[in-house]
């Protein structure tokens, strides 16, 4: 598959569905095969909204479902009823069934669970998600937003119970976020799972167009909807904005974008698979796309890694 992934979670809320075919229609023609969403997604929007996502991808993909590989998820809420969220057999049997009939399609390539559910035994949540690959209407298995032990574990019973195991996971990485250096990349290059990476130029504040001395701008990322306080928790303080200044003086002298620029450094472990890219406009996917022919030098990568290298440490993902 591509070295890209796009993700899809401004479809419906940040982008009206026009935007998002010509954004579908610009990655398609960069050479990108590999497409996630989620039935929670539009990222920032409520109960009202869950699922808008899907449907557009899923009108999008008629006629040429066989050309792209498919991932999606489940475990936010969808409804209001404790039942309707969560990694239980009863949650992940229906949302599968809902995602399938919005997605215009009768199977998914990469199957996912958003979330870790404290609630649900592992047992039960590797059970289900089993049955599914077997029905054949899941081909492949992943996590995302695990912790490394939650991973580990999720891996160890299914390995135990003989059931399909998770291929891969969907973790937050970037120069501004390196925790999972530390276990969870090591540990999925040791026992071959394959990392899918989000965010990675950080919200959108890698790409150095925010200005600190103001408040975030309105229709963006760190003012979305929902989401909105989340990114500002994650990015919008001032050791990032310091950071995010000398990233742009190392991009001017190596005459490279930001973008492509962080992006590249994401692709440059060879743990990772395919770092998720997005984008709320066609124009806005460019730099990403060039950072797949990019080739980091070591001693580019060096600088960027002893400048970051501070972010390896920190609170636990949030």
């Amino acid at each position: 598959m591509s070295r890209l992934c796009l993700g899809t979670m401004t479809f419906g809320l940040q982008s009206d569905e026009t935007t998002s075919v010509a954004v579908l229609d610009r990655a398609a023609e960069g050479g990108i095969d590999f497409l996630d969403t989620s039935d929670a997604y539009p990222l920032g929007g409520d109960l009202g909204t869950t699922g808008v996502t899907e449907e557009i991808l899923g009108r999008w993909l008629h006629g040429r479902r066989d050309r792209f590989i498919v991932a999606t998820k489940c475990f936010a809420p969808t409804g209001p009823a404790p039942f309707d969220g969560g990694n239980s057999r009863k949650h992940i049997m229906s949302a599968v069934e809902a995602s399938l009939r919005r997605l215009q399609t009768d199977y998914i390539d990469l199957y996912q669970l958003h979330g870790y559910d404290t609630d649900t035994p592992v047992d039960e949540t590797l059970g289900a998600l089993d049955d599914l690959v077997h029905q054949g209407k899941v081909r492949y298995l992943g996590v995302s937003n695990f912790l490394t032990y939650q991973l580990v574990r999720a891996v160890g019973r299914a390995e135990t119970l003989g059931l399909t195991r998770p291929d891969c996971v969907q973790p937050r990485y970037n120069l501004l976020f390196r925790q999972i250096e530390r276990e969870m990349l090591p540990y999925c290059g040791e026992d071959g799972i394959g990392v899918i990476p989000y965010n990675p130029i950080a919200g959108g504040l890698l790409s150095g167009k925010h200005n600190r001395s103001g408040p975030p701008p309105e229709g963006g990322r760190f003012t979305l909807g929902t989401a909105g306080r989340m990114y500002q928790d994650r990015y919008w303080r001032e050791r990032e904005f310091d950071t995010v200044e000398e990233v742009r003086r190392i991009a001017d002298e190596a005459g490279v974008s930001m973008v492509t620029l962080a992006v590249a450094w994401v692709l440059a472990n060879p743990v990772i698979t395919a770092p998720i890219i997005g984008a709320s406009r066609p124009g806005q996917l460019d730099a990403s796309l060039a950072a797949a022919g990019y080739t980091l030098d070591e001693e580019l990568k060096r600088r960027l890694d002893e400048l970051t290298h501070s972010y390896r440490m920190g609170d636990a993902p949030r």
